[in-house]
């Protein structure tokens, strides 16, 4: 593919989420692109994007604390704790090594477990850029329509659907 075409193809999946002074104040704004339900966090000078439901169980990422594990920025799941972390998306979990007389945990990783997207910042304007890489991520479950469907009609989170709203 060409620059040209890369360029165009990167617009066609760039939205505007929203006013950067208004997603700032809010530090956590959920909303409805396209087939994805996504959470646009802002913590500590810098913009995440991911997507909005824990990939293990469907727990709403919104919820969550804010936390560093290992030196990485994380969000906690509030209904199993899972720890993913913001930047890649990664699980985190603590393991020790039973051999060793003083157990001591250290983190480890579980692999990408979450989806995520990229933020951008232009002339004071924030826009997402969905992930479409290729391959299934474990939190793409959770993404699907069935599920989308079955969780909206249960009274789950409340979404913005207008992706151009500040």
């Amino acid at each position: 593919m060409s620059s040209d075409e890369d360029v165009a193809a990167a617009s066609r999946h760039t939205l505007f989420i929203g006013k950067k002074e208004n997603i700032i104040q809010a530090r956590r704004v959920v909303k409805s692109v396209g087939e994805r339900d996504v959470l646009v966090i802002y913590h500590q000078g810098d913009f995440y994007a991911i997507d909005v439901r824990c990939y293990h169980s469907g727990g709403p990422l919104q919820e969550g604390d804010i936390e560093d594990f290992d030196g990485r920025t994380c969000i906690v799941c509030p209904w199993h704790k899972y720890k993913i972390t913001l930047a890649e998306g990664e699980g985190l979990y603590q393991a020790v090594d039973p051999s060793v007389k003083a157990l001591k945990p250290t983190w480890c990783s579980k692999g990408i477990k979450q989806r995520v997207h990229t933020v951008t910042v232009s002339n004071e304007d924030v826009f997402l850029t969905l992930n479409d890489s290729p391959g299934p991520i474990d939190s793409d479950y959770y993404q699907t329509e069935k599920y989308r469907n079955t969780f909206l009609k249960e009274g789950g989170f409340d979404l913005s659907t207008d992706s151009d709203d500040s």
